[in-house]
């Protein structure tokens, strides 16, 4: 029979049942699982599936709390909580901590993952039965992703960074694998690890591997009188009376800027999405 390890998922049979736990076997070893760990009575002689874990003592034990990354699997796993020290303790989907060891997260520690953020990951387990997660290699990244197509192109898609590079920033998407490639020059400043990115798909390879960008297409990027005035809107609680037909000496007087500068500014803000002119009124668009 198979020997058992830690990091595995088996099924075991019910031996007996003690004051607070149950005592699982494969008719060779025996395997604690406490009762805590079962949302229903389980009797002598069922089955039950299980993951195995070694104990403080480094001893087997058991939960039914199956993880979503297994041995040989990879997925993305949530940042729990943050060590300098120790690195990511990220959640697996079972009831055993997971930490994602500081040597293998990027050298500047500024660029670290936060709580709330996710790796892409697989279990392993150390010589003693202690679990850990192992970041997806490239190499893996190239077996995992998925193709992307043309109807991606000039397509915005949330993906969160795997791996930093002076030169750029490698990504995976979120709802679909997809493998962003962001050059430096696409950028300006470089993600965190593990944080949602939404970026602009620019190019669609061959081998069907995405470059894209993160900086807003050129309608979304507003001048500095647009950003002015879309300030004044948040302020004033999202509308104003003020618009195409104002008067010259209107606009100069509360805005400080020509007529035509306050209009060029309206259109790359209707452009983006973020106002319309209705009734004389210009207001933020919900």
């Amino acid at each position: 029979m198979t020997e058992l390890q830690s990091g595995d998922v088996v099924t075991l049979v019910v031996k007996e049942k003690l004051a607070s736990q149950y005592v699982l076997t494969n008719d060779e070893v025996e395997i604690p699982l406490n009762a805590s760990e079962v949302l229903e009575e389980l009797q002598e002689n069922d089955k039950v599936e299980v993951f195995l874990y070694a104990d403080r003592r480094g001893e087997l034990a058991a939960t039914t709390a199956i993880p979503t990354i297994r041995k040989g699997t990879y997925g993305w796993a949530r940042v729990m909580k943050m060590s300098h020290h120790d690195g990511a303790t990220v959640d697996i989907g079972t009831s055993r901590e997971v930490t994602v060891p500081a040597e293998d997260l990027p050298q500047i520690e500024s660029l670290w993952p936060k709580v709330g953020d996710h790796l892409y990951i697989t279990l392993r387990v150390d010589y003693n039965g202690n679990l850990f997660g192992r970041l997806i290699t490239e190499e893996r990244v190239m077996d995992h992703f998925v193709d992307g197509d043309e109807t991606l192109f000039n397509k915005n898609v949330v993906a969160r960074p795997y791996r930093l590079l002076p030169v750029g920033t490698f990504l995976l998407g979120v709802e679909q694998p997809y493998r962003i490639f962001v050059h430096e020059t696409e950028r300006d400043e470089e993600p965190r690890f593990g944080s949602d990115v939404t970026v602009r798909i620019i190019e669609v390879k061959e081998d069907g591997t995405l470059n894209a960008s993160m900086k807003p297409r050129v309608y979304e990027r507003l001048s500095a009188d647009a950003e002015q005035i879309f300030a004044y809107l948040t302020e004033v609680g999202g509308k104003m009376p003020f618009g195409d037909k104002s008067s010259p000496d209107e606009i100069k007087d509360m805005f400080d800027m020509s007529k035509g500068s306050f209009k060029r500014a309206l259109g790359t803000l209707m452009k983006a999405g973020r106002i319309i002119q209705e009734d004389g009124w210009t207001k933020i668009k919900d």
